[in-house]
């Protein structure tokens, strides 16, 4: 937001004319007037009084909110690569597509995690279908159980390292050079 359409917003919000800001800061009406329409951009001492007659803090006029605008798209991306694992709990693929077609354009990283879940996913189904095999050959389930537990811990707990920013890391038939490639947001 422009300096002048976020200090006109303050005021409002505040209940003070144009007038009454400029008396609490030593300006003329007409220079706060000049600077809420965008015809001047006022120095540093200017925004400070400003703040200081508005009570609000002065970085707000300094451009430190886009700090917080990059806070919440790391946030966002973490959650995306987050859902993105956790689509890796079943051997449905469907899911993990969709999510990265859908966001491969917006967020970088996500490739490189789309493969590794991918990978994952393939390796699970075959270790599934290996399982039943041996449940077909010994009537004993207890070995598919095992996999699917590990699996399923697997893709919580790098669902959980990719929201806290640290490094996944899956066991894959697959040679896969992601998984093992450190932060989930560079």
């Amino acid at each position: 937001m422009e300096t002048g359409k976020l200090i006109r917003e303050l005021r409002i919000k505040k209940g003070m004319t144009q007038e009454e800001l400029a008396d609490l800061t030593e300006l003329s009406a007409r220079t706060i007037q000049r600077i809420e329409n965008g015809e001047v951009d006022p120095r540093a001492y200017t925004l400070q009084m400003i703040a200081k007659a508005l009570e609000v803090d002065f970085s707000i006029f300094t451009g430190d909110e886009s700090i917080e605008d990059e806070d919440v798209k790391d946030f966002n991306k973490r959650n995306w690569l987050a859902l993105i694992h956790l689509s890796g709990l079943l051997p449905l693929f469907f899911p993990t597509i969709i999510i990265w077609n859908r966001k491969k354009a917006e967020i970088k990283e996500i490739t490189d995690h789309y493969y590794s879940v991918i990978s994952f996913q393939l390796t699970n189904l075959l270790v599934i279908i290996g399982g039943i095999w041996i449940f077909y050959v010994t009537k004993k389930p207890i070995l598919i159980l095992i996999f699917l537990l590990f699996g399923g811990f697997q893709a919580i707990s790098n669902t959980l390292k990719v929201i806290n920013g640290k490094p996944y890391k899956y066991y894959s038939l697959f040679k896969d050079k992601n998984s093992r490639k450190g932060p989930a947001l560079k």
